[in-house]
């Protein structure tokens, strides 16, 4: 059964693989729609559709049990504030084959409006 731990909220979702319920964000058992499904907030500001980066994630393990990026993630998270080389975006990262993965979510992705975080000043 794969799992995926959110960090730094150490928020864990774990699924069967081919049965996560789909949230129309992102692709199937994308990192996006995992969290979706597990009431765990990651940005997604254009909706999952790989048209910003408000969803970037840092993955600490278990890349090999994601998707390989496509072209368009790639030439998005050329935009990304603190691009890594392993910097993934949630909307597209799809996690397919059973074992744990780690993400981070970074700071500077919070939405302080929709989060209820207050002002960033």
């Amino acid at each position: 059964m794969p799992t995926v731990i959110f960090e730094p909220s150490h928020a864990t979702a774990e699924f069967e693989l081919g049965k996560l319920r789909y949230t129309d964000h992102g692709k199937r058992q994308s990192l996006l729609d995992i969290a979706l499904n597990n009431e765990i907030h990651l940005e997604h500001a254009c909706g999952g559709s790989c048209a910003c980066t408000t969803c970037h994630v840092i993955v600490m393990e278990g890349a090999e049990l994601l998707s390989e990026a496509e072209e368009d993630e790639l030439d998005r998270l050329d935009m990304a504030p603190g691009l890594t080389l392993r910097s993934r975006l949630g909307c597209q990262a799809v996690v397919q084959k059973e074992g744990t993965v780690k993400v981070e979510i970074p700071a500077w992705n919070k939405n302080y409006i929709s989060e209820g975080g207050g002002s960033t000043l």
